[in-house]
């Protein structure tokens, strides 16, 4: 067991499901900046927003989900080619329509929000309350967030 009651195998399992988080934040956090600096047209200043709105809630998570890395006693991931190489979503670039921007993130935060699931199911089967609840929050709001996006886009 590790310092704080996790079982070794336990703690290497989920480590290993949240650096592929890690590495898919890290990119998605580039894709909502660069739909930040190119998003044009009607509705660019409420875009500009909420995408920067965004990429602070991801880098938050991202630092979050590294230090739950290393509390599980583990090392997070910590390179660009690493992250790229990891990421269950593409990195984009030069998009500058606002639909198009709206649409990838949705779909980006969709294909995050399986990848948390896993973890929760993952974490709950190995008694990880400390995973567990991290990801409870992540999908929570993420939810909601999806829900906005398609509404947006409707």
């Amino acid at each position: 067991m590790n310092t704080i009651g996790i079982e070794n195998q336990t703690k290497e399992i989920i480590s290993k499901e949240l650096n592929g988080l890690l590495a898919t934040y890290e990119v998605f956090y580039q894709n909502l900046r660069a739909c930040h600096w190119n998003v044009k047209g009607e509705h660019f200043f409420e875009l500009h927003l909420k995408f920067e709105e965004l990429y602070s809630d991801a880098q938050l998570k991202i630092d979050e989900i590294a230090e739950r890395i290393l509390t599980l006693g583990m090392q997070p991931l910590d390179s660009y080619s690493a992250y790229l190489d990891q990421s269950a979503v593409k990195e984009f670039s030069g998009v500058s329509d606002g639909r198009t921007c709206v649409s990838i993130v949705r779909e980006n935060l969709n294909t995050i929000l399986s990848l948390e699931r896993m973890i929760l199911e993952k974490s709950d089967e190995s008694c990880d309350s400390g995973t567990s609840d991290l990801m409870t929050q992540y999908i929570s709001a993420q939810e909601k967030v999806v829900w906005m996006l398609t509404a947006y886009l409707s």
